[in-house]
């Protein structure tokens, strides 16, 4: 008798399935990575719009609201303040308190509001606004492994409306995120207001 080695049809069948499955499944595998890496790459630009907007926030509200004599932001006069007030270094407004290193307002009473670059030595919010600038430090997108060029927009409004009316003491920051044909990803925007900061009372080394 002669021994023979082979597949049996159960076997084949069994093989055949496997295969087919596997070969069906490549293309709904391809369609999830790219989905998760598009995901991916949504979540980036989002933390990157937060980034954006966060140092923003970090600057001044205005470049003329700092006090030259005491180095600290104040109010800047935009009609609220109290030009009654006994002493210009008490000027306060609808809700500060009237005591030394709390909030106030600027002392010269006709202090404009600066929307220019006008003072280097003083970093403002408006100084942060910049038209299309790439995302990432690395202008090669596909050697960094992403699909495509991402570009940022960032854009101080004043005088935003708010019920109604219209408050110049509120800046609005938009910040948009959009890939190269202009395709928009994501929009955040936050608020600045105009409400200067508390002095140390008393400093200590």
């Amino acid at each position: 008798m002669v021994k023979r080695v082979a597949f049996t049809l159960i076997e084949l069948v069994f093989a055949i399935v496997i295969i087919a499955i596997a070969v069906l499944s490549l293309p709904m595998i391809n369609q999830v990575v790219a989905k998760n890496t598009d995901q991916g790459i949504l979540q980036e630009a989002i933390f990157a719009a937060a980034t954006e907007i966060n140092e923003a926030r970090t600057a001044y509200w205005d470049e003329n609201s700092i006090d030259p004599n005491a180095s600290r932001a104040r109010v800047i006069d935009t009609g609220a303040c109290d030009n009654n007030a006994s002493s210009p270094r008490f000027r306060l407004m609808l809700g500060h308190i009237a005591q030394s290193y709390h909030r106030r307002c600027v002392d010269n009473n006709n202090t404009p509001i600066s929307n220019a670059s006008s003072n280097d030595n003083v970093e403002a919010l408006d100084d942060k606004e910049h038209d299309t600038q790439e995302l990432f430090i690395n202008a090669d997108a596909t050697s960094a492994g992403y699909k495509d060029t991402y570009t940022t927009v960032l854009k101080v409004s004043q005088n935003v409306v708010f019920g109604g009316n219209s408050d110049p003491s509120i800046k609005k920051i938009d910040v948009n995120v959009s890939t190269s044909d202009g395709k928009l990803i994501c929009n955040l925007k936050t608020y600045s207001a105009n409400i200067g900061e508390v002095d140390y009372y008393k400093k200590e080394y």
